[in-house]
């Protein structure tokens, strides 16, 4: 996972799914943000993401390391891993996973995927805005805050 070393530890996530979700979106250049979202949901990224395993196994590295990251060879605080905690735990109510996401008939999304491309969505906007602000604009990929 390549990190900008002065992005904040709490985007590190967002980076991941942002470049997943470009990734896709790249392959097929002619469908939207929502269904390379959906597509995305469909992932062994997004299952690692949203059943918590991802931020587990982060934690686990750091831990061994001592709380310091790879990287930018910082120890991590207490308070950031606090809050590493809180979006893991956000991540996790916000992208439940369920075996069927849409209506057999009707393919409209139940409200639990509805909430899913949501929590993704502000995920991916927040990626961009980070850019926006950091003048890393040749980051942005999907132009969500245009």
């Amino acid at each position: 996972m390549k990190k900008n070393l002065s992005k904040p530890y709490i985007l590190y996530v967002a980076e991941v799914i942002y470049l997943a979700i470009s990734e896709i979106k790249s392959k097929e250049q002619n469908i939207s943000n929502i269904d390379a979202m959906e597509r995305f949901m469909g992932s062994p990224l997004y299952e690692k993401i949203s059943s918590g395993k991802y931020h587990d196994d982060w934690f686990e590295e750091l831990k061994k390391n001592n709380y310091i990251d790879n990287n930018s060879g910082e120890k991590i605080s207490a308070e950031v891993i606090r809050l590493l905690n809180l979006q893991k735990e956000a991540m996790m109510k916000q992208l439940i996973k369920f075996p069927d996401l849409y209506y057999a008939k009707s393919h409209f999304p139940l409200d639990i995927s509805q909430r899913a491309i949501n929590h993704l969505w502000r995920v991916c906007e927040s990626y961009e805005l980070w850019c926006n602000e950091t003048k890393n604009t040749k980051l942005i990929k999907l132009n969500i805050i245009e």
